[in-house]
């Protein structure tokens, strides 16, 4: 065998040997992978654009609580481009907290801690509850349990003075007894669980400073 032709075993051999360490090291492709993509469908298509997401789709902030198209979710849409930082989800869960607070008071006889968040129209027909109450001897000791249901019934939005009104239905549950002056029981039961729904109504100036939702009114 010539010189040659040795040298280009001994080179072939080499090479075979640099091979078997490199695949060594790297490893095999083997596997699931994700598949090549032909050039040609690599490129974009002009005719889809340059993004799969479509903007401009339903707020599922207003489209949770409201129809889609509906007065309320016009009327929720046009509060949100007055006050961008207005959100409905959020609205609600401030109204589960003044339900509890607002109703808790009205029981209580002690309206001072929620004036600023009730009109002065509620605030007068509560109030003139509570003097009822006292004038007739009942005093009443209510606990308030939770709230079963809550659900956006109504919004409207009025452009000129920017007022929005949201209408909430609200299911709570509690437990209350009213005593008479000599301390016996004339309504309710402290180990019954009395379920009771109403509707209230909470409105703000949308471009307003003041962040706070008032009561306007109440009905079931």
């Amino acid at each position: 065998m010539n010189a040659p032709i040795i040298q280009l075993l001994v080179l072939a051999g080499i090479a075979l040997f640099l091979i078997l360490r490199l695949r060594g090291v790297l490893g095999t492709r083997e596997g699931f992978e994700k598949p090549q993509i032909p050039a040609d469908q690599a490129r974009p298509d002009p005719r889809r654009g340059n993004f799969e997401v479509i903007d401009g789709g339903p707020d599922r902030d207003i489209t949770d609580h409201a129809k889609d198209g509906s007065d309320t979710a016009q009327a929720l849409a046009a509060m949100k481009r007055v006050d961008p930082t207005f959100n409905v989800t959020q609205f609600l869960t401030g109204a589960r907290s003044a339900y509890e607070m607002i109703l808790m008071a009205f029981e209580h006889g002690d309206l001072d801690e929620v004036k600023n968040f009730i009109s002065p129209d509620v605030h007068d027909a509560f109030e003139q509850v509570v003097h009822q109450r006292a004038d007739q001897g009942l005093t009443v000791k209510a606990t308030f349990v939770g709230i079963s249901d809550l659900s956006l019934k109504e919004a409207t939005f009025d452009p000129e003075t920017k007022e929005a009104e949201m209408t909430v239905r609200f299911t709570g549950e509690m437990t209350w007894v009213v005593r008479d002056h000599d301390g016996d029981i004339v309504d309710g039961d402290a180990n019954a669980i009395k379920r009771q729904k109403d509707v209230w109504t909470f409105a703000r100036v949308m471009d307003s400073a003041d962040p706070n939702w008032r009561l306007v009114a109440t009905g079931e």
